[in-house]
């Protein structure tokens, strides 16, 4: 390797950090629990509730429970169970996937997001 590419990694890595750690300080704490089932809302919940229920996919059943402001997929009867091993989400903007039930779990927050373009 040349000097000219490790200073390119070196720039590279730099940026990259930069962008992750700005993230921490950028994101927003959700206050309501979104849940969809092939694509049409089922159910909401708020963030600060506990819940504990069991939600019926296409094809199958996943247990999600809130507690102390995170939301979590507890138990599924999925194959895989992905959507379990998953960690639990607070911030908007994160979800849970199960794709065998067609269920997703979105956090979304009441502000405002911030605009990142125009459309006409």
């Amino acid at each position: 390797m040349k000097r000219a590419d490790i200073i390119l990694a070196a720039v590279i890595l730099a940026a990259a950090f930069l962008f992750l750690g700005g993230r921490q300080f950028t994101r927003t704490e959700g206050n309501t629990v979104v849940v969809t089932v092939d694509g049409k809302e089922t159910a909401r919940f708020a963030l600060d509730r506990e819940v504990d229920v069991q939600l019926d996919g296409a094809g199958g059943v996943n247990r999600l429970v809130i507690h102390d402001g995170l939301a979590e997929v507890t138990d599924a009867d999925c194959p895989d169970r992905l959507c379990v091993k998953e960690s639990s989400i607070r911030y908007s903007g994160e979800t849970i996937v199960c794709l065998p039930h067609k269920l997703v779990v979105r956090i979304e927050s009441d502000e405002m997001p911030e605009v990142d373009g125009v459309a006409k």
